[in-house]
């Protein structure tokens, strides 16, 4: 009887999420900006006590459609699952035995290397600097508060203050980046760091004395579980069990799974006593509440404990009123916080991948196609102010807060599990696009714990200006800093799938240089990835083998033809011998018993292509990004974003390519001035001395010009000091086709179009009139004796003129000062990937998003024809 009233709860389960809750809009947070991590941190953190009232007086989780569930579910459901195998019962209801799933295997990350010089490898290690830059003490103090234990140090800011009812969540990211950063490159000091983290959590827990374990008093769940404004406790323990269990799986720390499993134990407590003294529908109704991926790290913990609590539990925390609308394939998740859902279909993902419930496959297929095919940029990313916007509508959301990291992280995830189900190459593509733009796009250069938030994608917008601009190593701690830590000590993970079965397979995905110990194969696999370039429209990857002693089996490997390749140029070889390349989105595959020194050679040519924005409106037809490959490529510019193709009939007469020997004819052209270096700059069209700036930013661009030897009939490259005795025109590197001009005897030089300004823009490239060694002067190639001249003892926004020699015979020293500049290399640069784009106004210096830094920059440009 009571596993017939079980069951039927069950069926109940299976219709309600069928067919209750389509009001999803009301799934969510009153007033709705609360859902919002940013918000919610600006305002407990705010002084203004009447604004805090205003928003909070409101509050309050709003009712779904639970209350069908809540009449028909056996209240006493928690208390009687150990009256028979649930999880039997519920396959069986499914008709589900396990046998019909054929997933790819991931590949450990102890398997995977990256390639140190490669991008990925650079980028993992800032991440692991930054890892290791972090203090035990700092990051567990509030953990220690919390328990009454000694608090050693000080504690960290930030969204880890001991103010801020989110703290801990960081500590948990940390516990899953550096599991995952140990797998990846075994580093010792790190191991040390990350187990003393988790005994010292331990500690807290045995302190503590009922399981419970978390940087904030239990009395913020006693908040959460009345309905009372609080901040997500459960988002924070999500972090907290995640990061225990990456400990035990990754670093096999059984310490972390004895916690992990206590604090579940705890925490299955609270739940069943919520629904024992008021009902299942107030659980529900707590969960409008952001509770991060705890249904997913429950089905993970129940898939090595085989605990039926634990699947229970997991099971409480699907959110049926989100979930319900993707299983009747409701394209309705406009206003939704996105990254409070994205975590709960990874969850029931993962409810797929332990009960073979078809229904939570569709779910996770409906969410990915209407996200991909509706709400993500040209990035792969998604959101805006956190939230998802109307459904083809991104044109009108192009701003400073598009794009929260933490949501491309998670959707990474979400297309991860697709692949390994389905093995489609489109969520490999998506997976490619994401990765590169998305997250490569966040660290600042190679700074160990700099990171944005956001990824701006407005016009001139950049990611020094985004929300909260660059983070800070020690007094960040967002919700992004906590996914980017993880996202970086991963990369490898989703270069290489296994294939189960008599033959083993090893698919191939990510172009990435790194090498695999494939161990079923029994090969020691080298992937080299040739660095990617504008002038040579190719990617290249070599696959080396080292077959393991004893290894005689064939296996079979399966490379990506991705949809960003043309099929004509396309190779492949083995042993230099030719393949057959099949056309893109689909995989060349290749079965062999490898040998010692096999070599196999891929070469995909790389498409340029534009992209219109996911915007069905008419009006916006002409807004379109570019991209190289998988490379979203970015116009250098604070404003202006139109392009003029006119009568192109390809990409080539209008977009050309950088090729690598322009770096060596940028320059900077600086001067001393009192105890200041300033340099010769470009401020809006007119030149200027500016002081010496940073490289990557707006002002380093300014500073960098390109040396255009006028000589057409010499077809040597020549360095700029080289050219000292020629004569010269001066291109800014972010104007490309402008040249630095002369406005007559006095008058300050400005910046014009070089097809119009030929005479006017011509110097005589000369050493330096103060004689001094690495000085140059620029004179007039039409008034001669007159020279670029920027006066003695100035300051910032001095105008650089043209101002002859004095009359009288004898030498003026201030006169030769100030027409001698240091020549130096440019102090910025031109990416590998680098091109010029003829605009309607003027052209475009375009790179890809992921080498920015603190540019303005576009991504988006109004390309007409």
């Amino acid at each position: 009887m009571k596993v017939f009233v079980l069951s039927g709860g069950f069926i109940v389960v299976f219709v309600f999420v069928l067919c209750g809750c389509v009001s999803g809009k009301e799934c969510t947070n009153h007033p709705t900006q609360l859902s919002s991590h940013s918000f919610r941190y600006e305002l407990l953190a705010s002084k203004n006590e009447s604004w805090k009232a205003e928003m909070f007086q409101h509050y309050h989780l709003v009712p779904t459609d639970d209350s069908a569930w809540s009449s028909l579910r056996p209240s006493k459901v928690l208390g009687e699952e150990e009256e028979f195998n649930w999880a039997m019962m519920y396959r069986k209801i499914k008709n589900y035995d396990g046998s019909n799933l054929n997933f790819l295997k991931e590949m450990s990350l102890h398997d995977v290397r990256l390639d140190s010089d490669s991008l990925h490898g650079r980028a993992q290690q800032t991440n692991l600097e930054y890892l290791l830059m972090l203090d035990v003490n700092r990051l567990v103090w509030s953990f220690r508060k919390t328990a009454n234990s000694s608090t050693p140090g000080l504690p960290y800011g930030g969204w880890e203050a001991p103010d801020t009812e989110l703290r801990g969540h960081f500590v948990g990211h940390y516990m899953s980046a550096s599991a995952q950063m140990w797998a990846s490159t075994h580093n010792d000091t790190l191991k040390e760091k990350m187990s003393a983290v988790v005994s010292a959590l331990a500690t807290c827990q045995e302190k503590i004395g009922t399981g419970y374990l978390s940087a904030f008093p239990a009395e913020l769940f006693d908040r959460f579980e009345a309905i009372k404004p609080v901040w997500a406790p459960y988002y924070t323990i999500h972090k907290i069990l995640a990061g225990l269990l990456d400990q035990y799986t990754f670093a096999g720390n059984t310490q972390a799974l004895r916690a992990m499993t206590w604090m579940v134990e705890y925490f299955y407590k609270r739940v069943q006593n919520v629904i024992s003294i008021y009902s299942i529908e107030r659980h529900w109704l707590s969960l409008n509440e952001e509770t991060g991926g705890m249904n997913d790290v429950l089905y993970r913990l129940y898939s090595i404990t085989g605990d039926q609590k634990h699947l229970v539990l997991a099971h409480l925390f699907d959110k049926p009123c989100f979930l319900g609308l993707l299983a009747v394939q409701a394209d309705s998740i406009s206003g939704f916080h996105a990254n409070t859902h994205i975590p709960v279909v990874i969850g029931s993902q993962l409810r797929y991948e332990v009960t073979g419930d078809p229904l939570y496959k569709a779910i996770g297929t409906y969410f990915m196609d209407i996200v991909n095919s509706s709400h993500s940029y040209a990035t792969g990313g998604t959101s805006v102010g956190e939230f998802w916007s109307e459904p083809n509508r991104l044109a009108s959301t192009l701003e400073q807060e598009n794009e929260e990291s933490c949501t491309t992280y998670n959707m990474l995830k979400v297309s991860r599990h697709l692949f390994r189900w389905t093995k489609e190459v489109a969520y490999a593509d998506y997976y490619e696009r994401a990765l590169t733009n998305g997250v490569l796009s966040i660290q600042r250069g190679r700074e160990p714990g700099v990171m944005i938030y956001m990824l701006p994608l407005g016009r001139g917008d950049s990611k020094a200006r985004s929300y909260r601009g660059w983070g800070t190593k020690f007094d960040s701690f967002w919700c992004c800093y906590g996914t980017g830590i993880e996202s970086f000590s991963k990369l490898g993970d989703s270069i290489y799938f296994e294939e189960g079965g008599k033959t083993p397979g090893l698919y191939i995905i990510q172009y990435i240089s790194s090498s695999l110990d494939w161990k079923s194969g029994q090969i020691v696999l080298n992937q080299k990835v040739d660095p990617v370039v504008s002038w040579d429209p190719y990617l290249r990857t070599t696959l080396t083998f080292s077959p393991k002693e004893g290894a005689g089996q064939s296996s079979t490997l399966k490379l990506r033809i991705p949809v960003w390749a043309s099929s004509s140029g396309a190779k492949a070889a083995i042993n230099a011998q030719d393949l057959p390349v099949p056309a893109p989105s689909s995989f060349l595959s290749l079965t062999r018993n490898w040998s010692p020194g096999d070599k196999l050679t891929l070469q995909l040519p790389i498409r340029l292509r534009t992209e219109a924005i996911k915007d069905d409106r008419p009006q916006y037809a002409s807004v379109q990004a570019i991209l190289y490959g998988p490379y979203l490529l970015a116009g250098l510019t604070s404003d202006d974003w139109d392009l003029k193709t006119g009568s192109a009939t390809s990409f080539s007469d209008w977009i050309t390519p950088i090729p690598a020997s322009h770096n060596s004819h940028l320059v900077s052209l600086s001067q001393e001035s009192g105890n200041s270096s300033f340099v010769f700059s470009n401020s809006n069209q007119s030149i200027t001395m500016e002081k010496f700036p940073e490289s990557g930013t707006d002002a380093a661009l300014h500073a960098t010009f390109k040396l255009i030897l006028q000589d057409a009939t010499s077809v040597k490259v020549m360095s700029p000091k080289e050219a000292i005795g020629k004569s010269v025109m001066l291109e800014p590197i972010d104007l490309p086709g402008m040249v630095v001009v002369q406005q007559g005897t006095n008058g300050n030089l400005g910046i014009a179009n070089s097809e119009t300004s030929r005479t006017s823009s011509s110097f005589h490239l000369v050493a330096g009139l103060d004689g001094n060694d690495g000085t140059v002067s620029f004179e007039s190639e039409s008034q001669k004796g007159c020279y670029a001249y920027s006066g003695t003892n100035y300051n910032s926004g001095t105008s650089i003129k043209l101002k002859c020699l004095p009359e009288s015979d004898s030498s003026d020293e201030e006169y030769e000062k100030a027409t001698s500049f240091i020549l130096k290399e440019g102090i910025s640069e031109y990416d590998p990937i680098s091109f010029i784009a003829k605009g309607l106004q003027k052209n475009f210096l375009l790179t890809p998003l992921l080498s920015l830094r603190d540019e303005s920059y576009t991504v988006y440009f109004n390309i007409q024809d």
